[in-house]
C-alpha cells in the first residue's frame, strides 16, 4: 500500500532538510548535522562518499582520545577541512591519524591540531562511527548542481549577490515562488469545465511562507557564522625585538590594530573567547554598524621560551536586532544561543505574518467563470 501522501511530505522534507544541511555546511566551512568524507583516509571506519552526524565542537564537549573530529587543517590536501581521528594529546595540540595512514598527521608538515581548529565531533554511538552510506556522493552532487545554478543565474543577471550562501538563499526563494506559479497554472487547467469547492487542493499557504522562512533563516544564519569562526595569528618569540611580522622579544608583549568590517546592511555585535594563552582583544564586546569598520585593539604575549608559536581568537557574531544586553545574557549561557534565538525570531516572526495574513488557509485554483484569483489573492491580503 502506497504511504499516505502527508508520509511523502514530510520524508521529502527531512530529505531536503538534510541535504540543505550538508550543503550549507560546505559553503560555510562547518558542518551543519552532518559531515562526509571524500577520501580512504579514514577506511574501513568511513568509505569514501559516507556520510556522518557531526556533532557541533562548541555542544561535543572535550575531546578524547579516539574521538574522530572535523577539523581546518592547515597543510592537508593544501588545508581545509578533514575528518581524522585523535590518537594522542600533547601541551601544543591534539595527534590526529586517518585510520587508514600508516602515520600520523604531525609526521607530515601539519602542526599539532587545537581546540580552535576543531569545528566537529562524530557521533560515537557504541564507540563506533555512525556512518550513512553515500551520504556524501549525493550532497556533493546537488551542492555542484547549485553552484553551476548560481554562476549561471550570476552571468544572466550580471550579478555577483546570486553567488555564495546569500544567493542560495536568493535561489531557494526563486524556486519556491516559480513552484507555486506552475502549481496555480497547473491546478487552474484541472479545475476547468468542473466546480471544485474543496479547500483540499491547490498549494499549502503554511508550506509556501515555510520556505520563504526557511530562505531568511538561512541568510541570517551565513551573515553570523561565515565571516565569524577561529582566527590564528603566528607570533615568534625571540631573543631580542624584531621589526619582522609579529617578531616579539620573548616574554612581553605587543598590541597592533585589528580592524573588523560589516559589509551588511544589519548592525552586527562581536565577541572574542581567547582559545589560547597569550592572545586578547579589545574591547571583547564590539557593536560594527552597517556598512561600515570599527578598530580594535589585538594584544599578542610572546611565550617566555623562544620558537614560533600559533595563537588562536574565536570570534562570534549576531545580528543586532535583540537588545545588546539580550544578546550578551544568552552569549554568556553558549555561543550558538544567540544565534539560535535570532533565527527563530526571524524565522517565526515571518511564518506567524505570513500565515496570518494568508488567513492560514490554503490558496485554491478556480475556474475562469470564477472572479479573478488574483483580485481573490489581493483581497485576502489586505
Amino acid at each position: 500500500m502506497r504511504p499516505p501522501k502527508g508520509g511523502d511530505l514530510l520524508l521529502g522534507v527531512a530529505l531536503g532538510v538534510f541535504l540543505l544541511a550538508m550543503v550549507l555546511g560546505q559553503i560555510l566551512g562547518q558542518p551543519v548535522l552532518l559531515g562526509f568524507v571524500t577520501t580512504g583516509s579514514m577506511q574501513p571506519t568511513l568509505e569514501p562518499g559516507d556520510g556522518f552526524v557531526a556533532i557541533p565542537a562548541d555542544l561535543a564537549g572535550p575531546v578524547n582520545e579516539g574521538d574522530v573530529v572535523t577539523f581546518r587543517a592547515e597543510e592537508i590536501q593544501g588545508g581545509g577541512l578533514t575528518t581524522h581521528r585523535v590518537v594522542d594529546k600533547t601541551d601544543r595540540g591534539y595527534i590526529t591519524r586517518g585510520d587508514n595512514n600508516p602515520f600520523t598527521d604531525q609526521d607530515g608538515d601539519e602542526p599539532p591540531v587545537t581546540d580552535a581548529q576543531i569545528v566537529a565531533v562524530a557521533w560515537q554511538p557504541g564507540g563506533e562511527v555512525f556512518a550513512v552510506p553515500g551520504m556524501g556522493t549525493l550532497v556533493t552532487g546537488v551542492r555542484d548542481s547549485l553552484t553551476w545554478v548560481q554562476q549561471q543565474a550570476a552571468s544572466i543577471f550580471d550579478t555577483r549577490s546570486l553567488l555564495g550562501t546569500q544567493g542560495l538563499a536568493y535561489l531557494l526563494l526563486g524556486v519556491s515562488v516559480g513552484a507555486y506559479v506552475i502549481d496555480l497554472i497547473l491546478s487552474g487547467n484541472r479545475d476547468r469545465g468542473r466546480r471544485d469547492t474543496s479547500r483540499d487542493t491547490g498549494t499549502s499557504v503554511r508550506l509556501l511562507v515555510g520556505i520563504f522562512a526557511a530562505a531568511i533563516v538561512l541568510s541570517a544564519t551565513a551573515t553570523m557564522v561565515a565571516p565569524a569562526g577561529p582566527q590564528e595569528f603566528g607570533v615568534v618569540s625571540a631573543e631580542f625585538d624584531s621589526p619582522g611580522p609579529r617578531v616579539i622579544e620573548q616574554g612581553t608583549t605587543e598590541s597592533t590594530q585589528y580592524r573588523l568590517g560589516n559589509g551588511g546592511y544589519v548592525p552586527v555585535v562581536t565577541y572574542f573567547d581567547p582559545a589560547t594563552d597569550g592572545i586578547a582583544v579589545e574591547p571583547n564586546e564590539t557593536v560594527i554598524p552597517a556598512r561600515s569598520t570599527v578598530n580594535a585593539t589585538l594584544s599578542l604575549t610572546a611565550p617566555p621560551e623562544t620558537g614560533y608559536y600559533r595563537k588562536f581568537v574565536v570570534e562570534h557574531r549576531y545580528l543586532l536586532i535583540l537588545p545588546q544586553s539580550t544578546i550578551r545574557s544568552l552569549y554568556l549561557v553558549h555561543p550558538w544561543l544567540p544565534i539560535i534565538t535570532i533565527d527563530a525570531l526571524l524565522g517565526g516572526s515571518f511564518y506567524l505574518l505570513g500565515t496570518t495574513l494568508v488567513d492560514t488557509g490554503r490558496v485554491r485554483a478556480r475556474s475562469r467563470d470564477s472572479p479573478s484569483r488574483f483580485r481573490r489573492l489581493i483581497a485576502r491580503l489586505r
